[in-house]
């Protein structure tokens, strides 16, 4: 369904640059020989795995990993999904996903300044739908490797 080098329209091209992207915003497994689809599942896994840990920090009090693993969830959602987004030619469904990452990104930003797991909660529950989305086209997206 998809070419080895390109992604979905609302998610623009997928060479080169876009892999030291995702490295750039510390989602490194498997970055290299991912396809354009996995690359977007390992931005969404990092998200919630920094969220997890935003989480377990600010329950304990430990105000330094709070902060990294919020900046790192709201550079995955800015420099990771909201800039592989393709305006253009993903029309209305990558104009609504990129409000979406900037309402997050701002609730992220909230959820660190306010101390406020309810905000991480919020930018979870955001996200969630997308990523159980893009993994269920994942057999389609991935289509057969030769």
């Amino acid at each position: 369904m998809y070419s080895p080098h390109t992604a979905p329209t609302a998610f623009g091209r997928s060479g080169a640059p876009h892999v030291r992207m995702y490295q750039n915003v510390g989602v490194e497994t498997g970055v290299v020989d991912a396809s354009p689809h996995k690359l977007v599942a390992l931005l969404f896994d990092g998200f919630f795995e920094a969220l997890g840990r935003a989480r377990a920090a600010m329950a304990a009090g430990d105000t330094e990993t709070k902060g990294r693993e919020i900046g790192r969830a709201a550079r995955i959602v800015e420099e990771g999904l909201k800039a592989g987004l393709d305006l253009r030619a993903g029309g209305t469904l990558a104009n609504d996903l990129a409000a979406l990452y900037a309402y997050v990104g701002l609730r992220l930003t909230q959820a660190n300044l306010r101390n406020d797991s309810a905000l991480l909660d919020e930018c979870q529950r955001l996200v969630q739908p997308l990523r159980d989305a893009w993994r269920s086209i994942a057999p389609q997206a991935d289509g057969p490797r030769g």
